[in-house]
């Protein structure tokens, strides 16, 4: 009997040449790995190849968490894009309305929101022009409206950015739309001393653009930004 496998002469003379090639092809390793097996016996325990089992595993482990992290960063570096850009936009109007205006506008549509309201405490609401001109994105409410809403009326230390699943919007803040809002951002904001807190808030159909699980770095320099725009108007 001859001691030369039977395998064609050319695929032998390939592999000869290129080993790496078998190496690097899984499926052809595991049955490789099979055919030994067999060849030993099912009464030997083949230590080297449970090794190499618990190896492979511990790499699909490594190549998933690779992904996943690599995902996670190009979406954060998506999101940064976002908000940067609704930063540009938000301080290119040179007035009061028209950077109002463009909150619920431009802004929002940047930001892939389908709500956004500036909500203000005031002493009074005694129907100016403005706030009726305004009306759709402008909101006044009475002084600690702000902090029950952020909140939930839990009374828990306040936070400046909030993010939570919701059944309908408050009427408030979103009028008549409230009933298709399903998660919300509240922005916190400070005017300075001797003026009354505001926030800002931010609504969308779906239930996943803003829940607690996600971060809340962007929204907080979103909202340090509009804090110090704002503060320019109201001098």
């Amino acid at each position: 009997m001859s001691s030369h496998p039977k395998i064609d002469d050319d695929l032998r003379a390939k592999i000869i040449a290129e080993p790496t090639s078998i190496l690097d092809d899984r499926d052809l390793m595991h049955a490789l790995i099979a055919a030994n097996d067999r060849a030993i016996g099912s009464n030997v325990v083949d230590l080297r190849g449970i090794a190499m089992e618990r190896l492979e595993a511990r790499l699909d482990r490594l190549e998933d968490t690779h992904r996943s992290v690599i995902a996670a960063a190009y979406e954060n570096l998506a999101g940064t894009n976002q908000v940067h850009r609704a930063i540009l936009r938000m301080l290119d109007p040179t007035d009061f309305e028209t950077f109002l205006r463009d909150l619920d506008g431009e802004v929002a549509d940047i930001l892939g929101v389908s709500h956004m309201h500036l909500v203000l405490e005031s002493l009074q609401n005694d129907g100016d022009s403005t706030i009726e001109r305004l009306g759709e994105v402008l909101r006044v409410v009475a002084p600690g409206y702000c902090e029950i809403f952020a909140d939930g009326g839990r009374g828990a230390p306040p936070r400046q950015v909030t993010l939570r699943q919701i059944r309908n919007g408050e009427e408030v803040v979103y009028g008549a739309g409230g009933e298709y809002v399903r998660s919300e951002a509240v922005l916190r904001l400070n005017f300075g001393e001797g003026r009354l807190p505001g926030m800002l808030v931010m609504g969308s159909e779906d239930p996943h653009q803003f829940t607690p699980q996600h971060g809340t770095d962007l929204l907080a320099f979103f909202a340090g930004v509009f804090e110090r725009t704002m503060r320019r108007w109201l001098n």
